[in-house]
């Protein structure tokens, strides 16, 4: 039997077709698989909230995935067909999202009756941050972060922090206008709304005085909206952080990988490498 050229294309076009299909399916059926198998391990509930930055498959350009509304349906979802016995684990990569579907996420966890437990492999910013309050316990590796929940407010000229708005509002200005003083008065609003979100999270588990301090320093605006609160910073708001992440969780996060339609920027050979007993001493050598 004869192959031609053009039946030689249209068969590597329906390969290339085909194969990445059941390399996301194989993919998607090791997910579930891992997922079912730290339950079992953990007897709880396991629920991911992993944002990737993804790329249009047509123009190659950049988004950020953030928390929404869908992710708080599907959240909310999986905590109703959770028993109220059986604890639930959370695992978070995401730099923030929406105030109103974070904070409906984190006062459902609040709600369920079992130990809930937050795990951050590597961050959980602004509205994970939020979310993660919620928690009986935080889990994170060693270097990961959690991040401020000061909102931040955007009109057509663009996104900015609501500190930044009121702080901008207190430098004479006699040409302002009308928008400045709509948005500012919108971000008091904000920070109030947040701060008391924090509160209401955090009050149950401490004095209320001390509540009310770190409610503030998270909502106020202290920092920059992507100041990383690591571990050390994380225990000194007297937040329930554990930082022994099971390896488990690594393992889970390879299998989220990044949509690869472009050349990593990392690489690596991904084995594991065995130092000599004795390291050399860092810095420079004379």
């Amino acid at each position: 039997m004869k192959i031609s050229i053009s039946d030689l294309i249209w068969l590597l076009f329906i390969i290339s077709f085909i194969v990445p299909i059941l390399q996301r399916r194989l993919l998607d059926m090791r997910r579930i698989q891992f997922l079912h198998k730290i339950e079992e391990d953990r007897k709880s509930r396991l629920i991911t909230l992993i944002h990737r930055q993804e790329a249009l498959s047509f123009l190659g350009i950049p988004f950020v995935r953030y928390i929404d509304i869908e992710d708080s349906e599907q959240i909310l979802r999986a905590i109703r067909l959770t028993d109220p016995h059986v604890p639930i684990d959370i695992v978070m990569h995401t730099p923030g999202g929406l105030v109103l579907a974070a904070e409906q996420i984190a006062f459902a966890l609040k709600r369920h009756p079992a130990k809930v437990t937050v795990f951050v492999p590597h961050y959980a910013m602004s509205g994970g941050t939020l979310i993660a309050l919620a928690a009986d316990e935080i889990v994170m590796d060693e270097n990961a972060v959690l991040g401020p929940v000061d909102p931040q407010l955007g009109d057509p000229r663009g996104s900015y922090p609501a500190a930044s708005i009121l702080a901008a509002l207190e430098t004479p200005n006699p040409n302002r206008d009308d928008t400045t003083l709509i948005l500012a008065d919108v971000a008091k609003k904000a920070i109030n709304q947040v701060h008391d979100v924090v509160y209401n999270l955090i009050k149950d588990e401490m004095p209320e005085d001390k509540a009310r301090e770190i409610s503030a320093i998270l909502s106020e605006g202290r920092w920059t909206h992507d100041y990383p609160i690591d571990v050390a910073k994380a225990r000194e708001l007297n937040l329930p952080v554990n930082s022994e992440l099971p390896k488990e969780f690594h393992e889970l996060m390879q299998l989220f990988p990044q949509t690869q339609q472009r050349r990593p920027s990392v690489e690596f050979v991904p084995i594991p490498y065995r130092g000599r007993p004795t390291p050399p001493p860092r810095g420079r050598q004379h």
